[in-house]
């Protein structure tokens, strides 16, 4: 490629390259690196207004910030004033500050920190960290999937993977509510407000105010009732029904004989033949 550049005489700034071309750092944390360091000394400006003056969202503006200042290109002091009130000051640097002569570095501890081979002392009160189930990362996925499908459409809603991984256990819950991605773009996406500033905060209000309600339990379906061959009156299974087969006539015959038997007079017990008179001395 062919570089053109034009002699500057006033309002420019002087750069080294290495700063420039530090590949560990995204496009996004050098460009805001180079804004800031063509800033006047004493200037004044937090994340908040660098998101409201530029395409960027907050997040995208705090995590170059987090970026320079992981790398060491900025840095936030806080100082005491003599009245007793707190002030944050913010450094920037075109050249890493831990690099620089004086810079104060972690130093390893000394002979005293502890015996070589002495075991480690486990806490009890902390609770076990257990490692993720399949079955999670699964369903983490597919709503992370599910939310990049939704928000496509709308390129001031992108996100990153980690960002989407803090947002999959709000999508989870929507898809397991029944709601399928083109419901989630339909709850996201209209009415965003214009500037966005934080995408992330935007949808996690979204998710969580616009939650779909629990579907209610389905009931179980009614027993089906098979018909008579004959009468077709329902039967609980197939065949004929008792009346059709004989055995209800069968069993009223048991219940008349039985009602008879009960409701029959009975007759008076007959005489010893002891007792018994003779039939021609019977007047």
């Amino acid at each position: 490629m062919r570089i053109h550049r034009t002699e500057q005489v006033r309002h420019f700034t002087v750069l080294p390259n290495a700063v420039l071309q530090y590949r560990k750092l995204s496009y996004t944390a050098r460009g805001l690196l180079a804004d800031l360091l063509s800033r006047p000394d004493g200037w004044r400006e937090d994340g908040r207004h660098m998101a409201a003056t530029s395409p960027q969202g907050r997040g995208a503006v705090r995590n170059a910030l987090k970026e320079l200042t992981d790398a060491g290109f900025y840095r936030v002091e806080t100082i005491r004033l003599p009245d007793g009130t707190l002030r944050s000051e913010s450094h920037v640097y075109d050249t890493p500050w831990s690099s620089l002569p004086g810079a104060t570095r972690p130093a390893p501890g000394g002979p005293a920190a502890g015996r070589t081979g002495s075991p480690p002392v486990k806490d009890r009160q902390q609770e076990p960290t257990l490692p993720a189930s399949p079955a999670a990362d699964e369903q983490t996925r597919q709503a992370v999937a599910a939310l990049f499908r939704a928000i496509r459409p709308e390129p001031r809603l992108r996100l990153g993977q980690a960002e989407a991984e803090m947002l999959a256990p709000l999508v989870a819950q929507w898809l397991e509510r029944g709601s399928t991605p083109s419901d989630l773009a339909q709850a996201l996406l209209p009415g965003l407000p214009n500037p966005i500033h934080s995408a992330v905060a935007v949808l996690r209000y979204r998710l969580e105010h616009k939650m779909p309600p629990c579907r209610a339990p389905e009931r179980p379906p009614a027993p089906r009732y098979a018909e008579c061959a004959e009468c077709r009156d329902p039967v609980p299974r197939p065949g004929l029904c008792r009346t059709c087969s004989g055995l209800r006539a069968v069993a009223v015959s048991h219940s008349v004989g039985a009602t008879r038997a009960r409701t029959a007079p009975r007759s008076a017990p007959s005489a010893p033949p002891s007792l018994r008179r003779p039939a021609s001395s019977r007047p």
